[in-house]
């Protein structure tokens, strides 16, 4: 279980016990505690610098309007002073109103790290905070209290909850204000790890030469390798491979034995068609985790490309017996059977790919791989003879050159038909596909596009452009891509590719969801 989803979890129960008033109350400063009790002469002290505030701006403002709306900020400031203790160091603004400087505390050990308190008076299930993009820039957290009892001169005694808080990384805020409530914030029982992690990241920051942005992003790295790791993660998405493959390995120097880490060195290595030095990573990566199944999988692919047809089918094999029902890894051992002459396995394993998965991109290409695999290359040739203009004849002999594993030949074809006629929307459809079997994830997605512009309501482009987009890391292009061919399913009254697809975006979801929060 990730931070976030743990301090989450704890954060329902905290609101569940806010009903029953079973709450943890530790009177001690610098430990934690749910709620904080604020009386006597601390109180006293709050009211009297709020009286000033009021007197100072009588002019511009009602007395009583500033000095509650001072009284609320100063007794949440009171709480998380309570409870972070020496940790933290009051702004020093000269009898502030309004919060001028945007930051009510920093870090006594780093002043970088600011921390704004918000606090609000009403019922926990009704109160929301809100936040400018100015105070979203310049905290590190937004620390949020609730306040039940109302806030008046005549309140002898406080009972003051600290309700959650939230990074403001998490807060996608350019402009204005944003408001939330008390479900969207986070357990508060782990603020001062937050804040800890967060001092010890940018102290260690200058010696790695890692600026405060690359931070904000990621909070939560105290260990390096993460970070180098999601930032080789956003070269890798965006095509820059030269500064991915350098932060993979800059990961790897601080955790040597991350398998996923190789594996994304062998991805990036992969793309580059650079198969060698990407089945040394895909080495490592089972050296570490023998039942990496991706990891065979890959390596099979790349074992492919050079021509080791054994060798990949072998690494399929695994892949299967460590997770049979996995569509692709039964298409792989099919191409790879069908290079070898083994025409029979790779119908077999074409047939049990599409049984897994039947809207899977292999089903339109191999619905009659059969008499292809078994077809005779020569007679198809002389179609070309015959009709040397014809669209459709280079249409089918690119089909069937790719059902024969000639995806380049196949992709010769599909251009010359595409010459003919520039808007054929089967070749340039059937050109992804050859594309996307060869690992030209960003030219399959290219094609399928050009399809979507000639005909907008072709589901299978929708569906593999999908495929494509997640390769490559484009997890939200293929939720986009996934939905409009679910939405397209169900107009035509295919409810079960409906369902099926529908079950794929819910998966893609959570995991973009998972991806953002670890961010």
């Amino acid at each position: 279980m990730d931070w976030i989803t743990l301090l989450r979890s704890l954060q329902s129960d905290f609101i569940k016990r806010l009903t029953s008033g079973c709450l943890l109350h530790c009177e001690i400063p610098g430990q934690h505690s749910e709620v904080t009790i604020i009386s006597g002469q601390r109180l006293k002290s709050l009211r009297e610098f709020c009286w000033l505030m009021a007197e100072k701006y009588k002019r511009t403002s009602s007395v009583r309007d500033v000095f509650i709306n001072n009284l609320k900020g100063k007794l949440g400031e009171e709480v998380v002073k309570e409870r972070l203790a020496d940790y933290i160091t009051e702004v020093d603004y000269e009898k502030r109103f309004g919060g001028d400087g945007k930051s009510d505390f920093t870090l006594t050990s780093n002043p970088a790290i600011g921390v704004e308190i918000k606090s609000r008076h009403g019922t926990f299930d009704k109160v929301r905070w809100s936040v400018s993009s100015e105070e979203v820039e310049k905290n590190t957290v937004i620390v949020c209290i609730l306040i039940q009892e109302e806030v008046n001169e005549a309140q002898s005694e406080y009972h003051l909850f600290l309700a959650g808080f939230l990074p403001t990384k998490m807060i996608k805020l350019k402009t204005g204000r944003i408001a939330f409530g008390i479900n969207q914030l986070l357990y508060s029982g782990g603020l001062f790890s937050y804040l800890e992690q967060s001092q010890a990241f940018i102290n260690h920051s200058p010696q790695q030469n890692l600026s405060l942005d690359k931070f904000n992003r990621y909070p939560l790295a105290s260990d390096l390798n993460l970070l180098y790791e999601k930032l080789g993660d956003e070269h890798f998405q965006k095509g820059d491979y030269a500064p991915a493959i350098n932060n993979y390995n800059q990961a790897l120097q601080h955790k040597p034995n991350d398998a996923d880490i190789y594996y994304k060195l062998g991805l990036v290595h992969h793309q580059l068609n650079d198969f060698d030095t990407a089945i040394t990573n895909y080495n490592q990566a089972i050296k570490i985790n023998i039942n990496y199944g991706k990891a065979y999988n890959k390596r099979g692919l790349a074992h492919y490309q050079l021509g080791n047809y054994q060798m990949a089918i072998e690494d399929y094999n695994q892949a299967m017996r460590i997770n049979p029902d996995i569509a692709v890894t039964y298409k792989n051992r099919a191409d790879a059977r069908s290079r070898i002459g083994d025409n029979q396995g790779a119908i077999e394993d074409y047939n049990q790919a599409i049984k897994i998965n039947p809207h899977y991109d292999i089903t339109q290409k191999n619905r009659e791989i059969a008499p292809y695999l078994l077809d005779d290359k020569q007679k198809l040739i002389a179609l070309i003879k015959v009709k040397p203009n014809d669209a459709t004849t280079y249409k089918k002999r690119g089909n069937t050159r790719c059902n024969l594993g000639d995806y380049e030949g196949g992709i010769e074809d599909y251009n010359q038909a595409i010459k003919i006629n520039a808007n054929y929307v089967d070749a340039y459809y059937n050109r992804g596909n050859a594309h996307f079997d060869l690992g030209n994830y960003e030219a399959a997605i290219d094609d399928f596009s050009k399809v979507l512009k000639i005909k907008s309501n072709y589901i299978d482009a929708y569906y593999n452009r999908g495929n494509a987009r997640l390769i490559i890391g484009d997890k939200q292009g293929a939720i986009e891509d996934f939905q409009k061919a679910a939405d397209l399913y169900w107009q035509d009254g295919k409810i079960e590719e409906h369902k099926d697809t529908q079950a794929i975006i819910l998966d893609l979801e959570i995991e973009k969801s998972l991806d953002i929060l670890n961010f």
